[in-house]
């Protein structure tokens, strides 16, 4: 019952300071100017909410980050190396793209950090995970028990710490393209990892994805449409990065396949599209990411989110089914 209870009060504590943030938030990214640039290869529906705030995800990263913090202060969660990595990968990756927004927004484009600058600053991050993880003895072997996987990685984990960090973070990226998508499928996807973690003995983990699940909801209030404010690549980047991060340290890397399916789904339409152009020469889909499919077909824009929100709770339902009872 008492971890039922901090489970309720870690989600409600999150979403009512995530709400309370954004009220008082939103106004001052509109007074600095730090309006989204919005690409000239989109519907005249997207170009409507140029100007809109971006960096949003501050909204939800900084009430998860101090709730966390104050609870393992009163003690009413305890500190674990899982827990100080998972904000190492939390805080680094805002970084990254807090600074990536940042430049976007001052050079007038969509063209922050280079692709070499973000990979140099994403291994740094990576080495900083394995060595608190080797240094409290985590497991460098992948172990899947009902498909009788058991492979050793030794130091290779820490390039495997690597790929999973960056193919999360890049995937959510990608995804945040239409307003509450992103934020709605992180959403679905830390409660199923949630439930995870606190069935398999992780409840620090736990925990912290209910309190990143409330601030995620109270972010919603001001994102889904008509969005007053996008998370960024301030927000997308880090909802990756710490979904793959609780993935490999619950070792349920496999799990996010299923529990993130809907965000490997749009990455690999954006790889299928480049492949398709170069050996075709012509498109496979109207456009890239495949929510912007669907526009290009003549859906409304709530109805793609709401049908990707249905078909990510479906698989987060099943990555539960896989990562606890198979």
């Amino acid at each position: 019952m008492l971890l039922l209870t901090k489970a309720i009060f870690a989600a409600m504590i999150g979403l009512l300071t995530s709400a309370i943030l954004g009220l008082f938030l939103i106004p001052v990214l509109k007074k600095l100017r730090l309006g989204q640039k919005i690409s000239i290869f989109v519907g005249e529906t997207h170009r409507k909410k140029e100007g809109t705030p971006t960096m949003g995800g501050l909204i939800f990263i900084i009430p998860t980050v101090l709730i966390t913090l104050g609870l393992i202060l009163f003690d009413k969660i305890t500190y674990t190396s899982n827990l100080g990595i998972v904000l190492l990968v939390c805080i680094g990756y805002t970084s990254i793209g807090f600074i990536d927004d940042f430049l976007s927004i001052r050079k007038g484009n969509n063209e922050g950090l280079t692709s070499i600058q973000k990979l140099f600053m994403q291994t740094l991050i990576a080495i900083g995970f394995f060595y608190i993880y080797m240094r409290n003895g985590g497991q460098t072997a992948w172990v899947v028990g009902t498909l009788g996987i058991d492979i050793e990685f030794g130091w290779l984990y820490g390039l495997a710490i690597l790929f999973i960090l960056v193919g999360a973070s890049n995937a959510v990226n990608l995804t945040d393209g239409l307003d509450g998508l992103a934020g709605g499928l992180s959403a679905i996807a830390f409660i199923a990892y949630a439930l995870i973690s606190l069935s398999v003995g992780f409840e620090d983990i736990g925990i912290f994805c209910l309190i990143l699940l409330g601030s995620l909801i109270g972010f919603l209030i001001f994102n889904t449409h008509p969005a007053k404010v996008f998370m960024g690549d301030t927000g997308s980047l880090a909802l990756g990065a710490m979904m793959g991060a609780i993935a490999i340290l619950t070792h349920r890397e496999l799990t996010l396949l299923v529990v993130a399916f809907v965000f490997v789904i749009e990455t690999l339409t954006v790889i299928l599209q480049n492949i398709w152009v170069v050996v075709f020469k012509r498109k496979l889909f109207l456009m890239t990411p495949l929510h912007h499919h669907f526009e290009k077909l003549g859906w409304q824009e709530t109805d793609i989110v709401k049908l990707f929100w249905v078909v990510g709770l479906l698989l987060a339902m099943s990555g539960i089914i896989f990562g606890v009872w198979i």
